[in-house]
């Protein structure tokens, strides 16, 4: 006896139509083109020679042993060439097991006859009844006939491993808000040389010898003379400038930069209200998901489980907090399907691991829920 799938496997979010469309081109092309190689050989070797029951049968039986063989794969395994492809995969919509072989046949059978040229819009009608899906699964008319749901299993992306510690969050807008410091402009005073204290008459410098003149004959009765000596010059005293009195500090830094009041941040509140109906005042760390928990020694004030439609929403999706000088900041966790902000109509995507600042009247999607900020002062 087969044992059912486990029912994480429902946790897939559903399929897109397109991806879903590019499966069911890709089966069409190989079961027909066995069709196809199939019909000519039977022409090449019956038809022609006359043998015509045995033609047709030879092609029907190909009909009939494709179909078989397709049905048994989506019955047993829950997919298809097309749909190994690119990554889809057939399940029970109750618990995520696969449909069985009867429904399996169903289905083969309901897409075949959709698919004859004599229906003309049947694959039109089948699409156009998973896009009005009401449970929002895109599951078509073909889809409810055999309680099935088409679902993607491609692997979610690798996120980055995480330190299991507490993880500070770092508000990037206050941090630019914040001046920067002025520097000192009273300049260095530059010494001044003392000036060359005088006791008494001025002392005169050691001779400096005079430039080598052109020789001349020297009288042979004297001995020459010996050059006279040129008396330095006093250097003038100078006065002693007094030191520079720096100038007030309000004058020389501009503006006032006045830095955040802790007080009057504290006083911020912010309420945050989801598509649910929930509404609280955030007092400490938040995380959103499906079952959201938090990591070891992370200080937990709110657990915001939500129910997803369409599995669209993780486990412990996201986190907001309002960090010290009272701004509301919100950080994806590495979702499968991510975090958007909706500010005054435009839709930002939220980077996993990277905190935002959020302000009043913004809307966060997580998955196909909806949180909106409000921002309460007393």
């Amino acid at each position: 006896m087969s044992t059912p799938a486990p029912a994480a496997t429902t946790t897939y979010p559903a399929a897109e139509l397109d991806r879903r469309f590019y499966a069911f081109a890709v089966d069409r092309l190989v079961a027909w083109g066995t069709f196809a190689g199939a019909a000519y050989l039977a022409w090449r070797f019956f038809l022609d020679d006359g043998d015509v029951l045995v033609g047709v049968g030879v092609i029907v039986a190909t009909v009939v042993l494709v179909s078989l063989v397709f049905a048994v794969l989506l019955g047993v395994a829950g997919t298809s060439p097309g749909k190994a492809l690119v990554g889809l995969r057939v399940v029970r919509a109750a618990d995520g097991g696969p449909i069985g072989l009867s429904k399996a046949l169903l289905r083969t059978a309901v897409l075949g006859m959709f698919t004859l040229p004599t229906l003309g819009l049947g694959l039109a009608t089948l699409a156009w009844t998973a896009v009005m899906d009401p449970g929002g699964r895109r599951r078509g008319g073909h889809d409810r006939m055999t309680d099935a749901v088409v679902v993607d299993v491609r692997p979610a992306p690798v996120a980055a491993v995480e330190d299991p510690r507490p993880r500070a969050i770092v508000n990037l807008t206050a941090m630019r808000l914040m001046p920067s410091p002025v520097p000192d402009p009273t300049p260095a005073p530059t010494p001044v040389p003392a000036p060359a204290r005088i006791s008494g008459p001025p002392t005169a410098a050691p001779p400096v010898p005079a430039a080598p003149a052109a020789p001349a004959p020297a009288p042979p009765a004297q001995a020459p003379p010996s050059p006279p000596t040129a008396p330095v010059p006093t250097a003038p005293t100078m006065p002693v400038a007094p030191a520079p009195v720096a100038p007030p500090a309000a004058a020389l830094s501009g503006p006032t930069v006045r830095r955040p009041d802790p007080v009057a941040s504290t006083a911020t509140r912010w309420r945050v209200t989801f598509d649910t109906g929930e509404t609280f005042v955030v007092e400490g760390l938040a995380l959103v998901g499906r079952r959201p928990e938090g990591r070891a020694g992370e200080p937990v004030a709110h657990l915001v489980p939500l129910r997803s439609s369409d599995m669209s929403l993780s486990k412990t999706h996201a986190q907001f907090q309002v960090v010290p000088d009272g701004a509301l900041v919100v950080m994806d966790r590495g979702s499968t399907n991510g975090s958007v902000v909706v500010r005054q109509g435009v839709s930002k995507s939220l980077t996993a691991g990277r905190p935002s600042t959020l302000v009043d009247g913004d809307t966060v999607r997580f998955g196909d829920r909806t949180m909106t900020v409000h921002k309460e002062t007393p």
